[in-house]
């Protein structure tokens, strides 16, 4: 079947990108033929062509803004809110399957009168051209939110700007090199390290996308102050140097986020590989020859051994580019071998990348040689420092460290199991997106290669993190008279974002009324990570949310997990329900706004994680 697959929102952002990639996997999955059309605030619309058009057997609409159906007249047609959508894209499918029915001029008609203008780029007119770029590590939530933000801001500060975004499906309508030959100044509200080499000579202004989000205005106004010429010539890597936040690379928490967010669809597949595995009996993989042991193989044997040298490989690379990937990713393999674990594979990137960063700097050789550098010179005696360093100095400390977490993980009472949970599940909560809660949600992650007896942080920190946003959209639900209109759409929206683990849902309300929602959030956070620390709840995945509970054994106690959610989350809605004052509009918003979670600028306003 040949399918059209159309998504819109009113903030026209990580709603309309997330339900188009679940509906466009879902469609695959029924072996089904896919069309995406999104309407996206970030970019122009691409509709469909002529072709795709006149062999469209369906056409899907997950929309809770307007959209042109004039063109779809005659064909069999499906239209639902675009909530409707993310909880179950193949069930959306299969309703779509069964109700659509052909289209009419007048109904077509009805739901385009107020159809917006197909986006058009900035204008040039006046202002100062600005481009942009956002990424985060997981590449989803942040990235887009950062990007809108940033998009509204410099509309409403009369700046034409255009915003890159290197989500999780890679870069999403890239800059022209016209666009940043053109522009006055870069900004890069990026988490993790990206490709700057396209903008030296230009002023380049360095910032996290929680900035660039809470702080849309002031990041746009510091950029055209304070940004400073980025060194070197395009396509080169940039040289360090230059003063601000903009010049080099970023420090070293950034660095361990490109190796964290590098790792990620690492520890995800592997994570849920050993989860199919025990489909078929929690030992069935011991058996020679079977299916379960394939997948055992797979993941277990394969994409966790992968995982430590892919962080400190990528670790590596953001401190001294391509050149730090070989002896980062050999420290890593050696991390492994000696028992280190996931903090030798840190300590293992971060040795690989500053040697290899020194010798790229300070070794001088003559002009005949110097193209030797990269390729030869620099892996070869950064890979023998970082292995020495590691099997005699580092190794052997690091792997005594990872041998007790482990055994306190795997013996812990439940009293000490309560208080971790507590901790864990407060630093999610506390900054959603922050350091500190990236700092917990990388502890869990690292800890999945230690194996088993470490899967229950991950529990705990996951279910935490979903425990937020939930939270505000059940306190809009519970204290409806308390809630703007544009609040009560943000509430839906985070509901549905909390159930995939996005907290970004959560920010708009953090951002209006921090002195509130922070506390009640933590104590929601902790009261679920305990929960779930206490009942012994194990997770493989590291991602997902509640929709990981459709692999089988990828919880172990699934009951247990969803009471630990729901109690966390229902605290927390009471909660904010009971002790939120007024009626007050979300920042960026008017009362006239259709506005969702993912719309909201903060100074022109934020939304997150």
């Amino acid at each position: 079947m040949n399918v059209i697959v159309i998504t819109a929102c009113p903030s026209g952002v990580a709603t309309t990108f997330l339900a188009a990639r679940g509906l466009e996997r879902a469609a695959k999955r029924r072996g089904w033929n896919v069309t995406v059309e999104m309407h996206s605030q970030l970019e122009p619309v691409v509709l469909p062509g002529r072709a795709a058009l006149e062999a469209a057997d369906l056409v899907v609409v997950a929309a809770s803004a307007p959209v042109d159906l004039s063109r779809f007249v005659g064909k069999r047609v499906y239209q639902a809110p675009i909530s409707e959508a993310l909880p179950d894209p193949d069930a959306f499918l299969k309703q779509a399957e069964l109700s659509a029915s052909p289209l009419t001029a007048a109904a077509a008609a009805s739901h385009t009168e107020a159809a917006p203008a197909p986006m058009a780029r900035p204008s040039t007119e006046g202002g100062k051209k600005i481009v942009a770029v956002t990424a985060c590590p997981t590449g989803v939530a942040h990235t887009f939110m950062a990007a809108e933000a940033l998009t509204r801001a410099g509309q409403g500060l009369g700046h034409p700007i255009r915003v890159e975004t290197r989500g999780s499906v890679g870069a999403q309508d890239p800059l022209t090199a016209e666009e940043i030959r053109d522009a006055e100044v870069v900004i890069l509200a990026v988490d993790i390290e990206v490709d700057s080499s396209r903008f030296a000579g230009k002023r380049v202004w360095r910032t996290s996308t929680g900035t660039a989000l809470k702080k849309s205005e002031q990041t746009i106004r510091d950029a055209l102050e304070k940004a400073q010429v980025m060194a070197g010539e395009p396509g080169r890597p940039a040289a360090e140097g230059g003063g601000g936040k903009a010049a080099g690379r970023g420090g070293p928490y950034q660095h361990l986020l490109t190796g964290v967010s590098f790792m990620l669809p690492m520890v995800v597949a592997g994570g849920l590989l050993i989860a199919l595995s025990f489909v078929f009996g929690i030992d069935a993989f011991k058996q020679e020859g079977s299916l379960a042991a394939a997948l055992m193989r797979i993941g277990g044997g394969a994409a966790f051994k992968l995982m430590v040298p892919l962080l400190a490989g990528y670790i590596a690379y953001s401190i001294a580019d391509r050149p730090g990937i070989a002896p980062g990713m050999i420290g890593g393999y050696l991390a492994n071998e000696l028992g280190a674990g996931f903090l030798g594979g840190i300590a293992a990137g971060f040795i690989a990348g500053y040697a290899a960063r020194g010798l790229s700097r300070y070794v001088k050789l003559p002009a005949s040689v110097e193209s030797l550098k990269p390729i030869l010179i620099i892996p070869l005696v950064a890979s023998l420092i970082t292995g020495l360093v590691m099997i005699y100095v580092v190794g052997a400390p690091m792997a005594a460290i990872m041998s007790a977490v482990t055994g306190f993980l795997t013996n812990m009472n439940s009293g000490n199991a309560i208080l971790l949970g507590v901790l864990l599940g407060a630093m999610m909560c506390f900054d959603l997106g922050g350091p500190i809660n990236k700092a917990a949600y990388t502890f869990g992650v690292g800890l999945l290669s230690a194996g088993a007896g470490s899967y229950g942080p991950m529990a705990a920190i996951m279910a935490a993190g979903m425990v937020p946003p939930i939270g505000m959209g059940l306190a809009s639900l519970l204290a409806r008279n308390k809630f703007s209109k544009p609040e009560r759409e943000a509430g839906k929206a985070s509901l549905v974002l909390g159930l995939c683990f996005i907290s970004e849902g959560a920010i708009p309300f953090m951002a209006k009324d921090p002195l509130r929602v922070i506390p009640v959030s933590m104590m929601g956070g902790a009261l679920t990570g305990a929960l779930s620390m206490y009942f012994g709840v194990q997770l493989m995945a590291p991602h997902g949310g509640l929709f990981v509970l459709l692999i089988p054994n990828a919880v172990n106690h699934v009951l247990l997990y969803l009471l630990s959610i729901s109690a966390g989350s229902l605290a927390v809605g009471a909660g904010y329900a009971l002790i939120k004052t007024g009626k007050a509009e979300l920042p960026g918003t008017t009362s006239s706004e259709q506005g969702t979670a993912l719309g909201m600028a903060p100074g022109s306003g934020r939304a997150a994680a």
